[in-house]
């Protein structure tokens, strides 16, 4: 289709601050978004390139952050251009004018549908005389980076090193629907990479070790390949529990398609299940398996409820009843002794795990299949022994404020690896979640192409979690030390705060957008009202920005 002009609203029902949706004719489901920053009408697509929720149901401030109420995507309201993960793209930007009081937008009708939002990056690689960016790794850290620097304006050439067989993929799926084809979840092909984006990615490979004097890695132990900067986005590898039977067949981790394709496969009607973890794996594989009609479904967790360390008692609770509900069998407060052989079998096959519950009794539950849902390590053992680099406890590496590795020229770590600095509190922490990787690469895309004036990483941190309904969460609620619910934890309807000296530090919410991506914002701005402000009425959603 070609470029069409219609007028769509009257100026005056626009006023400084609003945004609006506004049908766009030519297509089915075409629509504008209609926003007015500091005086100035702008038109965009209407809808977030992530998952496609109406942005006129989000946030927008007076600087033009305008942000997805469903996951905390952000864009410049006035170029369209990506300003947060988790978006894959920025959005489309239409010329707008002002004729006889009415606001006429042009645009082309397929750009203004949900599946024809997304825009080209703004340059590909030019300058093939330098080395360019090298990324080790293939996940959600390197897709951003890429976005970064060619959204940035960076030119210089890009490899990606992924020891995965496909390109980068939407990771967050697969624990939630149990996609076994990457072509379904990846964000663009190689091909569109290579074209769009100016990037060569080679998969099924191996780092083995990195030489920051000779600027070179080499891969599977044979391959040197040399580079201008060097971003480490290689992820995490998931534990598995120092007991008996940890290493039998049946017993699966949880991280990429091939694992997704196994618990696939034996996840059949009648089979009894015991997953090993009450966290965010652990919990959205129960909210999938409890559909696939298994015999039994039970949970084992240390703490007293699920997602007790980060969303305290009252929430976790919550959040348990929803699964009870799905016939799923929780044993919490309990500890794993071992997991026991088939009898009888000379096969390599769990048939039970043995628990010890909180009342101090043995517990055998019987398992056609179980799942190791007990967190990461940062994948760095390829720089165990290397001199440049130190090493964290838990194995993860500590950077500066802009990303960079200390004492290391020119290479960056991002992502389950980076032990990041923040810059409110100045303590470093290390986060493990898919969308802090995705804001890492975008800010180390950006801080590579503008090297001479790069940003200090600031993001506040936002996650989401499909549990039956879905949960949204955003800050460091760590060490807090009272909650406060405004709603009804039984209706799932809430806002829960998490404190700390009075002190809002996080929230969590179900069925109550777009209160949590305004929070993650008036936390980045310095703005969010004390605890004590909250329990006398005060709603996020009614401050400025």
């Amino acid at each position: 289709m070609s470029t069409v002009t219609h007028p769509l609203l009257d100026v005056s029902e626009l006023s400084e601050g609003q945004m609006k949706q506004v049908e766009f004719p030519g297509a089915e489901g075409g629509a504008v978004l209609l926003s007015n920053v500091g005086g100035k009408i702008n038109a965009t697509g209407a809808f977030c390139t992530h998952y496609g929720a109406p942005l006129a149901k989000g946030v927008l401030t007076s600087s033009g952050r305008l942000v997805c109420p469903w996951h905390g995507a952000c864009f410049d309201a006035c170029t369209g251009d990506i300003e947060d993960a988790p978006a894959p793209a920025a959005l489309n930007k239409f010329p707008v004018t002002i004729k006889d009081g009415m606001i006429h937008v042009s645009a082309n009708p397929e750009h203004t549908t949900k599946n024809g939002s997304w825009r080209a990056p703004k340059s590909v690689a030019s300058d093939s005389a330098d080395k360019g960016v090298l990324i080790v790794g293939g996940g959600a850290g390197a897709y951003n980076t890429i976005q970064g620097l060619r959204n940035a304006g960076y030119k210089s050439p890009i490899t990606v090193l992924s020891q995965e067989n496909y390109v980068p993929i939407d990771r967050t799926k697969l624990s939630k629907t149990l996609i076994t084809d990457p072509s379904k979840l990846q964000w663009r092909t190689a091909a569109e990479l290579q074209i769009k984006y100016g990037t060569t990615i080679r998969l099924g490979v191996t780092v083995t070790s990195v030489s920051p004097s000779s600027k070179t890695v080499t891969i599977d132990e044979k391959e040197t390949i040399s580079y201008s900067k060097l971003v480490l986005s290689t992820g995490g590898i998931p534990r598995r529990l120092p007991i008996d039977g940890a290493d039998l067949d049946n017993v699966f981790t949880f991280r990429n398609v091939d694992d997704a394709a196994k618990l696939d496969s034996v996840a059949r009607e009648g089979k009894k299940c015991v997953i090993l973890g009450s966290s965010f794996i652990g919990m959205e594989l129960a909210a999938v398996l409890s559909k696939r009609k298994l015999a039994t479904l039970n949970i084992v967790g240390m703490e007293k409820v699920p997602f007790e360390t980060i969303l305290g008692e009252e929430v976790g609770a919550a959040i348990q009843k929803i699964h009870e509900g799905q016939s799923v069998t929780f044993h919490l407060s309990s500890k794993v002794s071992k997991i026991n052989k088939v009898p009888g079998e000379e096969s390599n096959s769990a048939g039970s795990v043995e628990i010890v519950s909180s009342s101090g009794e043995t517990v055998t539950l019987e398992a056609d299949f179980v799942v190791l849902a007990v967190g990461v390590r940062p994948a760095t053992d390829f720089l165990k022994n290397n001199e440049s680099f130190k090493l964290e406890k838990d194995g993860g590496i500590q950077v500066d404020e802009y990303l960079k590795v200390p004492g290391v020229e020119d290479v960056y770590a991002i992502g389950d690896i980076a032990h990041y600095k923040d810059t409110i509190t100045g303590n470093h922490k290390r986060i493990e979640h898919w969308n802090v990787a995705s804001n890492h690469g975008m800010a180390v895309g950006y801080n590579i192409a503008h090297e001479s004036q790069p940003k200090a990483f600031s993001k506040t941190p936002v996650f989401w979690s499909a549990q039956g309904q879905q949960l949204r969460y955003c800050g460091v609620g760590v060490g807090y030390d009272e909650v406060h619910i405004d709603g009804s934890l039984p209706d799932f309807k809430f806002v829960a705060y998490y404190a700390k000296q009075g002190n809002v530090v996080a929230a969590a919410s179900m069925q109550r957008d777009p209160t949590v991506v305004k929070i993650s914002e008036l936390l980045s701005a310095g703005k969010m009202p004390t605890l004590e402000e909250i329990k006398g009425g005060k709603d996020p959603l009614s401050i400025s920005l």
